[in-house]
């Protein structure tokens, strides 16, 4: 039995509206930013009423601190589920096929702004930075396994392929082939998997 399913129907009413005031912020961030979104839009955009609002979350900054623990927790949901049998590379592309889906369906990227406000705020949170930490060192791991695989490239500090694979989640190029390229959700996402993998180089001639 879900978590959900043993509260009373007005607790369960309750936390139904707030995943509809998440969801309502996560579009917001992701066509307004953190900077531009207000607690007005959110209640807008949420179809409730500005103290409806406030019972749930207290500030702007609540609330955009509570959706990016929302998808750390995804992520580290999706790589939990993931099949045993899959080999460390493979973990870390089917992780990113996620993320991109995620972003391209309304959804936010890992690396979420560079706002120095926004890193600050996130920063103070205890919740979010134990997520942080948690898939940062599951992601870690998988990249030192798949170079002790010889399936990336063991010349490459970790750090820098990780950095390189979480901009890839907010890379805006996903925009451009999305609204200029005309290319599809699936084939955005097998290009990105294949820069990150492969890169641009042609194959050397065996």
């Amino acid at each position: 039995m879900s978590i959900l399913a043993k509260l009373s129907f007005k607790d369960q009413a309750f936390k139904l509206r707030e995943q509809t005031v998440l969801d309502a912020t996560t579009r917001l961030l992701a066509s307004k930013g953190f900077d531009l979104m207000t607690m007005d839009d959110v209640a807008g955009e949420a179809g409730i009423s500005k103290p409806s609002l406030y019972k749930h979350f207290k500030s702007k900054e609540d609330l955009a601190t509570e959706v990016m623990i929302r998808l750390l927790d995804g992520a580290l949901d999706y790589l939990a589920a993931l099949d045993a049998a899959l080999s460390s590379k493979d973990r870390l592309g089917s992780l990113l096929e996620w993320a991109l889906r995620v972003r391209l369906q309304g959804g936010l990227p890992f690396l979420p702004s560079a706002s120095p406000q926004v890193k600050e705020m996130l920063t103070r949170s205890i919740r979010y930075v134990t997520r942080v930490y948690k898939l940062h060192k599951q992601m870690e791991a998988l990249v030192e396994q798949a170079k002790k695989a010889g399936d990336i490239r063991a010349d490459l500090p970790t750090d820098v392929i990780l950095y390189a694979y979480y901009s890839r989640t907010c890379d805006p190029a996903v925009d451009y082939m999305k609204d200029y390229g005309r290319y599809s959700d699936d084939q955005i996402v097998d290009y990105m998997r294949a820069i990150i993998f492969a890169g641009i180089g042609a194959a050397e001639a065996g």
